[in-house]
């Protein structure tokens, strides 16, 4: 099937409609950094969401997942777009297409919008984040209006935060906004200073591994290593002139880690000042096209998210230290929160295969269960495009 036809069979019209996506993402390294005042270093990867849409006549706004066929189309006003539990996953959309509307632009009618999203459900690969920056593109194309890329990000952002009621950063938004193909980005999330470095793969591909497992503590655990980070800088702060974390190099730290009084807490600041100082190197050796060097970076930072700052868990571990055994693995590590989730790694490309086969056998023995696995490549931000999509 085609996305347009499916359009056309949800919302019956004789106009064409037109097409837009935007990608997920995956953070290459630098780990619970964006709120310690570091850097970040996301991409842009083929899976996304797309959204097939055309302008109606009147104020409605229908909104229709393939995804989620069971809750059929759900409608709502372009004047009455408050978060409403009953609307699911359409609160999405509905919370970027009122941030729009409440930044001054106005909508002359509402639309018709089918999406249709192929980033696998709870992997941390950022769907939400997706779901919200092709409403944005959608919008500015459709309608006219100027938004700007960056103040889209800060947008999605918003709606994330204080819409939807997740406390989360800018770096997924950004990563979606502003991806750029066979290029990662380096991002200073306090400032949104950025930079792209080139990703190109000609031998090796990333392999994303999911391990399906539900990631029931991510939140909690997040939330008291945020606190145990902030501690950590407030006894940094009483003699030390710094905002963050971010802003101390590895020989500071280690200057001024006595100050730190639990021992835990100064683990906690270890990873997050030495995983900053890696995702600057990463940049350094990605432009230097240093993919092994590269590699083992990624490998030292899963050291880290484990021993110093202990997000990973027995699913992740299990993955991450089986992959590094294997023949033709340039590096792996966790992405994202951690605590279940994907870890990614760089494979080459002879040996993928051999590489998901060999994973898959020890992950079942040792879990019970399977992982699941995509290959990505590295694509552009969100845009509209022009050939069908077949599901």
């Amino acid at each position: 099937m085609n996305l347009v036809t499916d359009f056309k069979r949800v919302f019956p019209t004789s106009s064409q409609p037109r097409m837009f996506f935007a990608p997920g993402r995956i953070n290459l390294i630098g780990e619970h950094t964006d709120y310690n005042g570091g850097h970040v270093f996301p991409a842009a990867i083929s899976f996304g969401t797309y959204a097939v849409a055309s302008k109606r006549t009147d104020q409605k706004l229908r909104f229709y997942s393939m995804n989620f066929p069971d809750a059929g189309v759900i409608e709502s006003d372009i004047h009455a777009l408050d978060y409403n539990e009953a609307d699911s996953w359409s609160n999405y959309p509905k919370g970027m297409i009122r941030a729009i509307i409440e930044k001054g632009h106005q909508l002359e009618t509402g639309a018709d919008i089918l999406f249709y999203g192929n980033i696998p459900n709870g992997a941390g690969l950022s769907s939400s984040a997706s779901i919200e920056m092709v409403t944005g593109v959608l919008i500015e194309e459709l309608f006219d209006v100027t938004l700007g890329r960056i103040d889209m990000v800060k947008l999605g952002q918003h709606v994330e935060n204080n819409y939807i009621g997740v406390n989360s950063g800018i770096m997924d938004q950004f990563a979606i906004g502003m991806g750029k193909q066979d290029h990662a980005i380096l991002l200073n999330c306090q400032t949104l200073e950025y930079h792209y470095a080139p990703l190109v793969l000609e031998n090796h591909s990333i392999l994303i591994i999911n391990t399906n497992k539900q990631r029931t503590l991510a939140g909690s655990k997040y939330n008291e290593r945020r606190s145990q980070c902030e501690t950590a800088l407030a006894d940094l702060q009483k003699e030390l002139d710094i905002t963050s974390l971010g802003e101390l190099s590895k020989e500071a730290f280690e200057q001024n880690k006595h100050l730190i009084k639990d021992p835990i807490h100064a683990k906690r600041a270890k990873h997050a000042v030495y995983e900053n100082a890696r995702t600057l190197e990463a940049k350094a050796k990605l432009e230097q096209n240093d993919v092994k060097a590269f590699g083992k970076l990624m490998n030292a930072s899963h050291v880290s998210l484990k021993e110093d700052y202990a997000v990973t868990g027995e699913e992740l571990d299990t993955i991450v230290e089986t992959t590094w055994e294997l023949d033709g693995v340039v590096g792996a590590r966790m992405t994202g929160a951690g605590f279940g989730g994907c870890a990614i790694a760089i494979v080459e490309n002879g040996k993928l295969d051999t590489v998901k086969e060999q994973i898959q056998s020890t992950y079942k023995k040792k879990i019970g269960y399977e992982a699941t696995f995509y290959t990505a490549n590295i694509g552009d931000g969100a845009k509209e495009i022009t050939e069908g999509v077949m599901r």
